[in-house]
């Protein structure tokens, strides 16, 4: 029962830390606004950033991070791995779809790394060149989010395998493993259509101005 509950809580706590979606606090506080009128509707670090600057976004970044790490920190002190996982993808979750902000939220980018960040620190250092190096090459911060978002799970499962292999597969490793692929999934519907217009070559580049 113990377990059960460490689950539901670590659940809960994470899908509450992300609905506090920091890019429409700033906006309305800082600028009485709504940053989901602007560019492309997402409340998100880059529709803040072309919006209202590099320090509303700097803020926004950490903000959204930072309750991707607490999540992890919460489910890993409260039970193992499954449960530090689910409490990251329930993050993610309250970030795309925050119950207090009327369930439109952001992609979940700057969440999952904090998650990331929180719970492999390596993994996320691998994944940050990664994205820097996309983003300066391409100048399309979508391309880098959804090229980290495809190599996240099989990354997680390469650096666990081992462990697993040696300790044998329970239900709750197989819990762990679904999380990340889960989260990665959840990242690339949020780009559809980033993808869509990456395809089309009519995406935004970075310092552009949202068409």
């Amino acid at each position: 029962m113990r377990d059960e509950f460490a689950i539901l809580f670590s659940v809960l706590c994470g899908y509450l830390l992300g609905s506090v979606s920091f890019s429409i606090i700033l906006s309305r506080l800082r600028y009485q606004d709504d940053i989901r009128r602007h560019g492309s509707g997402n409340a998100g670090m880059t529709n803040t950033l072309r919006t209202y600057g590099k320090l509303s976004a700097v803020l926004v970044l950490l903000g959204d991070a930072a309750k991707g790490a607490l999540a992890a920190w919460i489910g890993s002190e409260l039970g193992g791995p499954m449960t530090m996982y689910m409490a990251g993808l329930f993050a993610v979750i309250g970030h795309m779809f925050p119950v207090f902000f009327g369930f439109r939220g952001g992609k979940g980018v700057a969440t999952a790394a904090g998650f990331i960040l929180g719970s492999q620190p390596f993994l996320c250092l691998i994944l940050a060149v990664v994205f820097v190096l996309v983003v300066f090459f391409s100048r399309y911060v979508s391309l880098g989010s959804v090229t980290v978002a495809v190599l996240y799970p099989p990354l997680v499962v390469w650096m666990n395998w081992g462990h697993y292999w040696e300790a044998g597969m329970l239900l709750g490793d197989w819990l762990s493993l679904a999380c990340p692929f889960l989260m990665a999934a959840l990242v690339i519907w949020a780009h559809r259509s980033n993808i869509r217009r990456l395809l089309a070559g009519t995406e935004n580049k970075l310092g552009q101005k949202a068409r």
